[in-house]
């Protein structure tokens, strides 16, 4: 311990690392991003026994998981509110016709996003098996940096890891990213004065507020939330 009471307090290093080339390259984007967007982040709280159901009723033949199933509802939530499938660079808001949706994957590098391209056109049996593809690939480390390129809009799950809400980083230049966390079992009035336990899932959504407003972004978690209250319409 130091003698100098006015000194600062002494620190020893345990180890040091350099960041390796991907983590560089997120750090990178990560700080561009808040650098440049205007960050606000909306919550919402949505009933999801359909999206339960809508997930175990795709059968073994599909197997679709949980976000298979939101990633239908997302894309036609997408349709009705397009100022959120887009981009924001140079001044210039541009909306697409396509839903290409990067969803964040874990890696032992870090997070990365790769693109599910063109999901509208999808069935919920192509989503599930091309997610599930891409997932693959990103755990080989059989990608390239095309495989991030061309998203319209960012769905982070941390659902799986216990998290009850966060704050996700939109991915630039999109213009907003959708945060899914744990589904959980909570009680609710059930209309006719007693309780009931239901299914719930909170959204966290994460827009650029030089685009979009806060109510547009309100807009979007409700018809969102009404899409994933009628999900099990995406089983074929």
């Amino acid at each position: 311990m130091s003698d100098d009471a006015d000194g600062p307090a002494e620190r020893t290093v345990a180890r040091e690392r350099s960041l390796r080339p991907m983590r560089r390259t997120i750090a990178s984007r990560l700080q561009e991003s808040y650098r440049e967007a205007v960050h606000v982040t909306v919550s919402r709280e949505v009933a999801a026994g359909a999206l339960l159901a809508a997930a175990d009723a795709g059968g073994e033949s599909v197997d679709p998981s949980v976000t298979d199933v939101l990633l239908c509802a997302l894309s036609d939530a997408l349709t009705e509110h397009p100022s959120f499938n887009a981009t924001f660079e140079d001044g210039t808001h541009r909306v697409y016709e396509e839903h290409n949706v990067g969803v964040a994957v874990t890696i032992d590098q870090g997070l990365v996003t790769p693109v599910l391209e063109d999901v509208g056109a999808k069935s919920l049996a192509g989503i599930a098996r091309e997610r599930r593809r891409l997932t693959e690939r990103m755990q080989a480390g059989e990608y390239s940096m095309r495989t991030f390129e061309g998203g319209t809009f960012t769905v982070s799950n941390l659902g799986p890891l216990g998290v009850d809400s966060f704050t996700p980083i939109i991915n630039p230049p999109e213009v907003a990213i959708l945060g899914v966390n744990r589904i959980h079992e909570e009680v609710v009035p059930d209309g006719d004065g007693g309780v009931a336990v239901e299914t719930r899932l909170t959204l966290d959504l994460s827009f650029d507020h030089r685009v979009v407003d806060g109510a547009d972004a309100a807009r979007f978690l409700g018809t969102l939330a009404r899409y994933i209250d009628e999900a099990e319409t995406y089983v074929t």
